[in-house]
């Protein structure tokens, strides 16, 4: 084969400012719950960019296996920036940890042009590896020519402070050992050039102030003084930038990584930031990285992109203005202020007024987290709030270049969110994230979903009117996240009666007497609102009634010496709607407000209390309580006439019983109560018997059962009041079955 001879060139970025804070950790993004990184960054951390030449054989270039300084992230470039790359291009790197060889893995060679407005080199996507020391490249042109000066970039994102993180000896990756070259003092080490490639270096930077309008952190100090948002950003090989005022935004600024806390050093590029007027457009993209990475590796993907993008492509800056990782985290990306309309290098021919989003990762199989897609809609509605455009609107805009989809001059619609694949020929950001860009605009956009009522706290619900006493707490619920929402206002008749923030999931609330209608509105970050429909609520303090006192009497059942089966009767009201009854004693039960007895047993011999509570739906309360103590009677404390038979049973109310055949046979009993049940024992051979109730025939009670049964209440009276009563029972001898069997008498007093 005729290889071409590999040279290698070693771009050492070090750090140019001391005294730096140490940062301990940087603050989760406001849609995820990452830490960005678990380790202190220590001011700029050294950034190595390491180059290496292919073999090239026709259609096809390689670089065998070989061993590799440390590097975690790598990508292949060339010379001219607008040539097309055909085929195929596969990496795989060996593990620093395990020293395994892992996966082939193909790199995006995209389309060429994307950042034809800086991009002094042509330049694949790169892809995150890890911590690597070994390398393999292969590329197939298909029967294409393959572009001139083949190299691939490896890029080590250090791990912290500059002065703990030593310089590597230059190094040379090659089939043949012999092809060794030294470093020369600027760190720059020579490469045999390609045909047509540059020899000349990209230009240093000394320089290492923050972007104008980078904020600094109590917890994480900035390198150097930031200097105002009004101020000018200077540059040894560039003239001076004015930076224009930073407008507000009507949507809040989310927290964001700076570039001072991921660990950037301003010193790896000289040239100052472009502003435009405003954002107009949000364009949302991937990186095209491995999906692995830690969220502790983030702000060393965002250090490894950056220096990739600088050395590899010949840009100006990292061609994003924010990333973020899957963990939520918002890194700041191009230098030139978060609040700036810093001009990027992300879609070409759009990339004066707007801004680009990156998700780190790839995206085109699986969906970027829920925390990542919060995150960029959060970042972008901020950015669109500052010129107050409607991240759910459309807006048309002009192409500034000829990039394959769309040509010079010519006007294109966007979404104020769109994906990178809306305004230029790419894969970008992916099938899946791309799907979800409507789900990113809807959170960016408003208004806020899924608002609903809960039950009110100190009011009572009745179809569809709550009843309160006057104070109350409204609960409520949404499904969009707070960090989208401005604030909640209760409305009482249509006026603001009291404000909760965004976190807010109840308000206390004081009604006056009478009939109101209320609701609950919520106010997207965006301006827009959505209210819950109108519920009817009464404040009314007045108490329930018992229209019907509680009241106790005998009913039929089995008696035994414990218990007496009883009613208890009642009747609630109230001047709106009554809720329910509650007993409290002797036993707990809660009774609909419609229910008006129930059936119960009684201690016999014990006097009883038995309370009872109604409530309305406001919560107000009536209370009543009666006393009632049943008794039994004995047969034998009856007066007798005729013929009785004493029977001997356990089954018996105290182990006896009285019995007659005799026609006329009677017993007599005499109390005082407001009840009178008859306790008889039944049979299919039993009898009728009538009974006398002061003197007077009430009824006949046939006692025949199928089944024989013992202690039954075969008969009751109930008076309204307590009274001296007398009840007789008359045997009247039926044919055939003339047998009457008396266990006694039970009256309440």
């Amino acid at each position: 084969m005729n290889k071409r001879r590999v040279w290698v060139a070693v771009a050492v970025v070090t750090a140019g400012v001391s005294g730096v804070g140490v940062l301990c950790g940087f603050p989760g993004g406001s849609g995820g719950s990452g830490s960005g990184q678990d380790k202190p960054v220590a001011g700029p951390v050294r950034t190595h960019v390491r180059s290496a030449a292919l073999e090239v054989d026709g259609d096809h270039a390689e670089i065998p296996q070989r061993d590799t300084q440390p590097f975690s992230l790598v990508g292949l470039s060339w010379t001219k920036p607008a040539a097309d790359l055909p085929g195929s291009v596969e990496v795989r790197a060996r593990s620093a940890g395990s020293g395994d060889w892992g996966a082939w893995k193909s790199l995006d060679v995209g389309g060429r042009g994307a950042v034809a407005e800086e991009s002094r080199r042509g330049a694949t996507e790169p892809a995150w590896v890890g911590s690597s020391d070994g390398v393999q490249v292969r590329v197939d042109g298909r029967g294409s020519t393959l572009p001139a000066g083949l190299r691939l970039e490896m890029v080590d994102p250090g791990k912290g402070a500059a002065a703990a993180d030593p310089e590597p000896a230059a190094y040379a990756v090659d089939a043949e050992p012999s092809d060794e070259v030294t470093a020369t003092p600027s760190d720059t080490v020579t490469t045999a050039p390609e045909e047509g490639e540059s020899t000349s270096p990209p230009p240093a930077d000394d320089s290492a102030s923050p972007s104008p309008g980078e904020s600094t952190s109590s917890s994480a100090p900035a390198a150097t003084t930031t200097p105002s948002a009004s101020s000018s950003v200077s540059s040894s090989a560039s003239p001076a930038a004015t930076v224009p005022p930073a407008p507000t935004s009507k949507a809040p600024k989310p927290v964001i990584v700076t570039r001072a806390q991921w660990g950037a050093d301003e010193s790896l590029n000289d040239e100052a930031p472009g502003y435009g007027t405003e954002i107009k457009v949000v364009f949302v993209h991937h990186t095209v990285d491995a999906n692995t990475y830690t969220c502790a590796e983030s702000a060393a993907l965002v250090r490894a992109i950056r220096a990739y993008h600088i050395k590899s492509n010949g840009w100006k800056d990292i061609g994003y203005n924010f990333l973020v990782d899957k963990c939520g985290t918002i890194f700041e990306g191009r230098k030139g202020g978060v609040d700036q309309s810093v001009i990027g290098a992300h879609n070409p021919g759009f990339n004066t007024n707007s801004a680009g989003i990156a998700v780190l990762g790839e995206y085109s199989s699986i969906d970027a987290s829920a925390a990542a897609k919060s995150s960029v809609a959060q970042i972008a509605a901020w950015k669109l709030g500052q010129y107050r455009h409607d991240p759910a609107g459309k807006v048309d805009l002009t192409a500034s270049m000829d990039n394959g989809k769309f040509k010079l001059g010519q006007t294109a619609s966007f979404y104020r969110i769109s994906g990178h694949r809306d305004g230029y020929f790419t894969e970008c950001p992916g099938n899946k994230l791309y799907a979800s860009v409507p789900e990113i605009r809807a959170l960016a956009g408003g208004p806020v979903t899924g608002l609903a009522l809960k039950p009110f706290t100190g009011a009572g619900l009745s179809g569809t009117t709550a009843y309160t006493k006057g104070s109350l707490t409204v609960n409520w619920t949404t499904t969009t996240a707070s960090a989208f929402i401005r604030r909640f206002d209760v409305l009482v008749d249509g006026e603001v009666a009291t404000t909760g923030g965004p976190t807010a999931t109840s308000a206390p609330l004081t009604l006056t007497p009478g009939s109101h209608t209320l609701a609950v509105r919520v106010t997207h970050i965006s301006g827009k609102t959505t209210v819950t429909p109108d519920t009817t609520v009464v404040a009314e303090t007045t108490a329930p009634t018992f229209s019907t006192k509680p009241s106790l009497s005998l009913r039929t059942g089995t008696v035994d010496t414990t218990a007496v089966p009883v009613t208890l009767g009642w009747k609630g009201a109230d001047n709106s709607t009554l809720k329910e009854v509650r007993l409290t004693k002797p036993s707990a039960h809660t009774y609909g407000p419609t229910v008006t007895s129930a059936a119960l047993t009684a201690n016999s011999g014990t006097a009883g209390t038995w309370s009872m509570t109604a409530y309305d739906y406001a919560g107000n309360t009536a209370s009543a309580s009666l006393t009632a103590t049943p008794t039994i009677l004995q047969e034998t404390s009856a007066t007798r006439t005729g013929t009785w038979a004493t029977k001997a049973s356990s089954s018996y109310l105290g182990g006896k019983s009285y019995s007659s055949t005799a026609k006329n046979a009677s017993l007599t009993w005499t109390f005082t109560g407001r009840s009178a049940a008859w306790v008889v024992s039944r049979a299919a051979g039993s009898g009728q018997a009538d009974i006398y109730v002061d003197g007077v025939k009430a009824t006949t009670v046939d006692m025949k059962s199928a089944t024989t049964s013992y202690r039954t209440v075969q008969w009751t009276k109930t008076w309204s009041a307590s009274g001296a009563h007398t009840v007789k029972i008359v045997v009247t001898g039926t044919p055939g079955r003339p047998t009457v069997t008396t266990d006694g008498l039970v009256y309440l007093k």
